[in-house]
């Protein structure tokens, strides 16, 4: 759900393709079976101004406008600079509010009918969206898409967004959810540590094995991970799956289907790694215990060589990084001959989810806020200051980028069109993040076996699928 501090996802950019080097295929129609929608026509708008050329929208002039932005790994200042633009071309001071609890401030105002009007809707305490969106209470984003772009007024905004942000947005027939960042997630890693030891980043499973055992004679941990919010292990997890099996059996299981965990060989080839990995010690001590803030520094401070994490990163851990670090993003690993997706293939997707309450006081004009972010201006000002990418197509060419976020460009440009887009912790994060999460812990601290997590995750998923409460979505191959 976005990038978080404790990131939801965002899941989690889910953006390197923001940096104009290619762009994101399709990778399947997204549909929702939940009743209602998130939006419907815009007659009845709030606060509604007229239309011009610099005004397309309609945002009335001086319309009071509120914006809660999520204030983790990607800061608030960039939302502040767009909200300075809005206040001197409308008149107004944004109310803006930075935060890490949008669900519990936010539930509340939404049950009250006084929501505000923009939220950058992320982090491990997030509203449901699906549930929104289902109850009617998301604006239809479909005007912002439509409406030209600040840049060029020729160009409509869609234009300019690469086609995933778009897709991953919908609920049912209404766009209701904007995915302003692009996320690369990975095994992140000090490419000075590996070139002062003579270690090479893995290529395979195989490989890893080897690599890990030389990092442990060496005195440092191979891994670590932030225990506390174990669904961060489930960003390598769940794209190995779909690399070594192939997408179409991934879908299978964003979809819920029957057997879809315990029929895929891919999804034994990946959890037994992770137990492997475990069973020989290969976690930092007390990882079990540590929060992403607290494994990231252990990480920083070379007392783990890899973690598993989203390209957020490099500005979250930005305070306890050393200048040298050199920090790096690597592809998924090769699971053997019979992959399904070739070396190089790399989870990035959009992320950092932006709504608009259909209920707000002014939901134009936080649309003509979500157009401000999108401007090449903004999406320059984002890469900047939070080292991080946008949907915004082509916003960093020629910008000197930092070497996370040049790393993360880079494994984009070499997974080509082998990018995966993985829904679930996104549609059911009960699921992933609680349920499955809970399992993971368990495995990585040798407490359940690998066949045993496999059994528990599809009791786990039969249990949602069956679950009339839960509103249901479907991803065609």
């Amino acid at each position: 759900m976005g990038s978080t501090s404790e990131v939801g996802r965002r899941d989690l950019v889910k953006r390197a393709a923001a940096l104009g080097i290619l762009a994101v295929p399709a990778v399947g129609t997204l549909t929702s079976c939940a009743t209602g929608g998130g939006g419907g026509s815009d007659d009845g708008l709030k606060n509604k101004g007229t239309t011009s050329a610099k005004n397309p929208l309609g945002v009335k002039n001086g319309a009071p406008l509120e914006a809660f932005i999520f204030k983790g790994g990607l800061g608030d200042q960039y939302a502040k600079d767009a909200e300075a633009d809005y206040n001197r071309t409308y008149g107004v001071t944004v109310k803006h509010t930075g935060t890490q609890q949008i669900g519990p401030k936010l539930q509340p105002r939404f049950a009250g009918g006084n929501p505000p009007d923009l939220i950058d809707n992320s982090g491990a305490d997030h509203l449901d969206m699906n549930k929104l969106s289902a109850q009617g209470q998301l604006q239809d984003l479909t005007a912002l898409l439509d409406a030209p772009s600040l840049d060029d007024p020729k160009k409509k905004v869609r234009d300019t967004l690469y086609p995933s942000t778009v897709e991953k947005g919908k609920h049912k027939d209404a766009f209701d959810v904007f995915y302003y960042a692009f996320t690369v997630y990975g095994t992140w890693y000090s490419q000075k540590l590996l070139k002062e030891k003579g270690w090479a980043y893995p290529a395979s499973f195989d490989d890893m094995i080897k690599l890990c055992a030389e990092i442990k004679k060496a005195g440092i941990a191979p891994w670590t991970y932030p225990g506390k919010y174990p669904y961060y292990v489930h960003f390598n997890l769940f794209a190995q799956i779909a690399k070594i099996g192939g997408l179409d059996k991934w879908i299978a299981i964003d979809n819920l289907e029957p057997g879809a965990w315990t029929s895929n060989d891919a999804v034994k080839q990946v959890v037994g790694h992770y137990e492997e990995l475990a069973a020989k010690g290969y976690f930092l001590e007390g990882s079990q215990g540590l929060t992403h803030i607290q494994s990231q520094t252990a990480w920083t401070r070379g007392k783990a060589a890899f973690i598993p994490n989203g390209s957020w990163v490099e500005n979250e851990a930005a305070p306890t990084t050393p200048a040298d670090f050199d920090m790096a993003v690597g592809a998924l690993f090769d699971g053997g001959s019979g992959d399904k997706m070739p070396h190089g293939t790399l989870r990035a997707e959009p992320s950092e989810p932006f709504i608009v309450a259909k209920g707000g006081k002014n939901p134009l004009g936080g649309m003509e806020l979500l157009r401000i972010l999108v401007s090449k201006k903004h999406a320059q000002n984002f890469a900047t200051k939070v080292k991080s990418l946008t949907a915004v197509q082509g916003a960093t060419d020629g910008m000197q980028l930092s070497p996370g976020l040049a790393s993360a460009a880079k494994a984009v440009k070499e997974g080509g069109k082998n990018l995966l887009m993985i829904q679930l912790q996104e549609w059911y994060p009960k699921l992933t993040d609680e349920k499955l999460g809970g399992l993971t812990s368990q495995l990585l601290t040798g407490e359940l076996k690998a066949a045993d997590w496999i059994k528990k995750a599809q009791q786990y998923a039969d249990e949602v699928a069956k679950d009339s409460s839960v509103t249901k979505f479907h991803r065609a191959s």
